[in-house]
């Protein structure tokens, strides 16, 4: 029927517009959107690049890639939006949105071009059921955490990909070189928004070299009179690898080091090499890529299911794959990728995974499973249309979709009632953290509002956002040319000193300690003792 496919898109993407929209609220309300501190870190960068004492593009740092943070910006420039979370929340709901009709259309398209066209439209939809309603990812979309809004970009990404592969005959040369170029745009805005972008980026890259190489006919779109071909395939190739450069740029422009991000004393690997305490056993897959897979498909399975229901939707998604690979559908087997990724981002990349069933029996990064859940969605509904071509006896058309549906539905309720995993963990990482950053947020709030603050911020910038001081009245580690002189020398540049015991601001208020008086003392199970200091004399404004 002629318009149906914009049809489906507008009713999938006004329906994911309002499960985005209820989740957020009913989060909202628990007090749970904000519950992670990394959440927390994310809009505290956007926030900084305009509301500090030095803003700037300097203020996005390093190791957080700066995709999202510049999406956030603007939605927090309000300072409702910041303090109540939403303005940190937009852009991955709106992630989850695009990725929920990106699954459709990639679903539907490379079925409609196989021999499964016939149940293309249903598993489509189903795929996007999948996607849509996976409890886990309606929290994390919640948030201003940025799983879904790269889960966009991943799935958009192969989708262009899949077209520019599917576009064979020389009549649609312009068609596939729109689609290269678009891919390679998605691609851009993914290697800014996760790391896992850089390694779907190569992997694409070396898929389009698969594709030039083995159709027929496609040598022809490469000479000179081709020029559409060739300009789409110039552009491929300069923005996939700009766009990383850019950013290592970036970090040697401000740390003198283009790698900064991989081995600089916020990366992965240095914030595992201080948690790590000499005699200790490193965590689970380190140096191992065989253990390290199996633990992240033991965090995907806890992604999708709980209990007894924790394998189904995983099997049949490998069924489908299986059925893809036998039809020769191989790009979108793209969608597999995080799987060698995370192998080898937690055996040699100091990217931890903890689930609470194995050990270290706690949690860590379990959101991470998440990224699993396109290729679940997508090979899961071609087990559904290759299922349905079996048989053409009406019992089986409807009991084969009633028994997945089935599935998705027990699967989901399972993980409904234990608490989705990734909520679970913020829970469970939260729970000394919140109460400390809200002790702190009321003191801060008793200070005079056009005081100068010293404090590290790279820990509980949350009690900031809550007690509503504005990140320009506070000298914090981002402020060069502002930090390293304040701690010299507390008397001459902040009114008040938040020294965290440990921390360097407690380090130099142990030093100056004579000239300090104590304003406010902050103990908390689990958290660093806290001092508040008045500074003597107080600096003139």
């Amino acid at each position: 029927m002629p318009g149906r496919p914009q049809h489906d898109t507008r009713l999938l993407a006004s329906l994911a517009t309002v499960v985005a929209v209820l989740s957020f609220v009913a989060f909202q309300q628990r007090d749970q959107v904000l519950l992670s501190g990394d959440a927390v870190a994310h809009i505290g960068i956007a926030r900084r690049v305009f509301d500090s004492l030095t803003p700037g593009p300097f203020q996005l740092g390093t190791v957080w890639l700066p995709f999202q943070h510049l999406l956030t910006i603007p939605f927090l420039v309000s300072d409702e939006m910041w303090r109540s979370g939403v303005g940190g929340s937009i852009p991955s709901m709106l992630g989850y949105v695009l990725a929920v009709v990106g699954i459709f259309r990639l679903t539907r398209s490379v079925l409609e071009s196989s021999v499964l066209a016939r149940y293309a439209r249903p598993a489509a939809w189903f795929s996007a059921t999948v996607l849509a309603a996976n409890p886990n990812l309606i929290y994390v979309q919640a948030t201003a955490l940025n799983e879904a809004l790269y889960l966009a970009g991943f799935i958009w990404g192969v989708a262009f990909l899949a077209d520019f592969a599917r576009l064979s005959s020389e009549e649609q040369v312009a068609d596939a070189a729109r689609a290269l170029e678009r891919c390679a745009m998605v691609l851009a805005a993914a290697i800014l928004t996760r790391y896992d972008g850089w390694f779907l980026t190569i992997a694409c890259g070396l898929a389009v070299l698969g594709v030039l190489w083995t159709r027929p006919g496609w040598s022809a779109l490469l000479r000179p009179r081709q020029r559409r071909m060739r300009r789409a395939l110039i552009h491929f190739v300069l923005l996939c690898s700009l766009t990383p450069g850019l950013w290592m740029a970036y970090n040697f422009g401000i740390f003198r080091d283009p790698l900064e991000f991989a081995r600089g004393p916020y990366s992965a690997r240095a914030i595992m090499q201080r948690t790590i305490r000499p005699g200790e056993p490193f965590h689970p897959g380190y140096q191992s890529p065989r253990v390290a897979a199996i633990y992240f498909l033991k965090c995907a399975k806890l992604n999708m299911a709980e209990g007894r229901w924790e394998p189904w939707l995983l099997l049949l998604a490998v069924g489908g794959a299986l059925v893809s690979i036998l039809a020769r559908r191989w790009v979108w087997v793209l969608l597999w990728l995080p799987l060698p990724f995370y192998a080898l981002s937690v055996a040699y990349g100091a990217v931890p995974i903890f689930i609470p069933a194995w050990w270290p029996f706690s949690y860590y990064n379990t959101r991470y499973g998440l990224q699993l859940l396109p290729a679940i969605a997508a090979f899961s509904a071609v087990c559904l249309a290759f299922l349905l071509t079996m048989n053409e006896q009406r019992r089986w058309k409807i009991a084969v979709p009633v028994i997945l549906a089935a599935v998705v539905v027990g699967s989901y309720a399972s993980v409904w009632s234990a608490t989705p995993v990734c909520l679970r963990e913020v829970i469970a990482n939260s729970r000394t953290r919140i109460p400390y950053e809200k002790a702190l947020s009321r003191e801060l709030e008793k200070l005079p509002p056009t005081a100068r603050l010293l404090m590290f911020t790279g820990e509980h910038i949350d009690a900031l956002r809550r007690a509503g001081i504005p990140l320009r009245r506070v000298v914090n580690e981002s402020n060069f040319g502002y930090w390293q002189p304040a701690l010299d020398d507390l008397t001459e540049h902040v009114d008040y000193v938040i020294a965290m015991e440990g921390g360097p601001v407690g380090a130099s208020a142990e030093r100056h300690r004579s000239e300090l008086e104590t304003v406010a003392v902050i103990t908390s199970l689990g958290q660093p003792r806290t001092t508040i200091y008045k500074t003597h004399p107080p600096i003139a404004r």
